[in-house]
């Protein structure tokens, strides 16, 4: 069969993916790899693209997709480029342009980092070419710029937001963005035509928050990044240093500062490196989730996380304006509030009524079967 003809009778799409998406153990593969099992749920046939680093490649993608590309991303040190961001100058290949071709195709292209191509993809008849935003990247390294404490990190990511901010307009190009939360979608919609919202793809199919009372608060998360690290660090010194209720923190590669930090209070314990069941256990566990962020960026997947299979939840303006998602969670703009809510919280029984809120709005903001359908819709229709 003629490849043209093979990519319009059976609904095949190119993904191209920043990273192999497997395992789906942070925020943005989380996203990709759910959206990829939904689709071929669907009946889409997915040809999937994948840059990569450190990650190998993973025999259970060749289950769910027709074909799995691999590149691997370019040395940083010939890859330092004057014009262009690391992350997508990094992210560029021939090979992946020749393997386009040989299926003509839809093109998702996953994040701005994947973008390099995003041009000459588009003037390929035949392939209509489609962004999912995972973020607004330059603002994302901008912040990350700012809270980070050792010097050539923190010239790394002002230097990278400059040049991702020059970049972006690239994305104009685009048949249309999908955006991944409401404050991304007024975003970009005020720069640039034919956005639209998806919300992130997830691994629940339906709420299972237990009710009743747990005898802990957990904070989880990637603790190597400087947000993640730099809010757990608040709870601690404005929070947990005043508050004698007992808290787990979980998450991988902990800085040495938390390592110090958590080693002075009997209350405290830090789980360094859990795997994927042990953290899903705490998360059902626990009695308060404690989610702040000092970075209101894309969407939190921990949080979908938390209020898909935890109890109470208390967390700060930045985690979930604009989500739709305020009427779940406890918002506390201080560290006075965390310690008034956490006093009242760790007496209250986590109620049925809680639970079948949440079903109601997770199960409807946060359906991948209806969002994959919204998605199939958008690119084949």
């Amino acid at each position: 069969m003629h490849p043209n003809l093979y990519g319009r009778l059976n609904r095949a799409i190119h993904i191209i993916s920043f990273d192999i998406p497997y395992p789906p153990d942070y925020g943005g593969v989380i996203d990709v790899f759910f959206k990829i099992k939904a689709l071929h749920a669907h009946g889409i046939h997915v040809h999937l693209h994948c840059f990569y680093d450190k990650r190998s490649p993973s025999p259970l993608l060749e289950e769910i997709c027709t074909r799995v590309y691999y590149y691997p991303r370019k040395n940083p040190l010939i890859s330092l480029p004057v014009r262009y961001p690391y992350m997508v100058f990094s992210r560029r290949s021939e090979k992946l342009m020749h393997n386009l071709k040989t299926i003509q195709a839809p093109v998702l292209l996953e994040g701005l980092h994947t973008c390099f191509h995003l041009k000459e993809i588009g003037e390929m008849a035949g392939y209509p070419c489609f962004i999912r935003m995972h973020n607004d990247e330059p603002e994302y390294y901008r912040l990350l710029g700012k809270s980070e404490k050792e010097l050539i990190p923190k010239l790394y990511f002002q230097w990278e937001a400059s040049r991702l901010q020059a970049f972006e307009p690239v994305i104009a190009a685009a048949s249309k963005i999908f955006t991944i939360s409401p404050a991304d979608t007024t975003y970009f919609s005020k720069k640039y035509p034919k956005v639209k919202y998806l919300p992130a793809f997830h691994p629940y199919d339906t709420v299972n928050s237990q009710p009743g009372k747990g005898d802990f608060a957990l904070y989880h998360g990637n603790l190597a990044v400087i947000e993640n690290h730099i809010a757990v660090m608040f709870l601690i010194k404005n929070v947990f240093s005043k508050v004698d209720y007992p808290l787990i923190i979980a998450g991988s590669a902990p800085r040495k500062e938390l390592l110090r930090e958590t080693g002075g209070f009997r209350h405290i314990q830090l789980i360094a490196n859990p795997d994927a069941e042990q953290m899903q256990t705490l998360i059902r566990q626990a009695h308060i989730h404690l989610l702040p962020t000092f970075q209101a960026t894309g969407i939190k997947l921990k949080l979908l996380n938390a209020l898909f299979n935890g109890r109470f939840v208390l967390t700060n303006p930045d985690m979930i304006e604009n989500t739709g998602l305020d009427s779940l969670c406890v918002c506390c703009e201080s560290a006075e509030e965390f310690i008034i809510q956490i006093q009242h919280h760790q007496h209250k029984s986590f109620p049925e009524a809680e639970i079948l809120k949440r079903k109601t709005i997770m199960e409807s903001l946060f359906s991948n079967i209806h969002n994959a359908k919204m998605l199939i819709k958008e690119i084949f229709d």
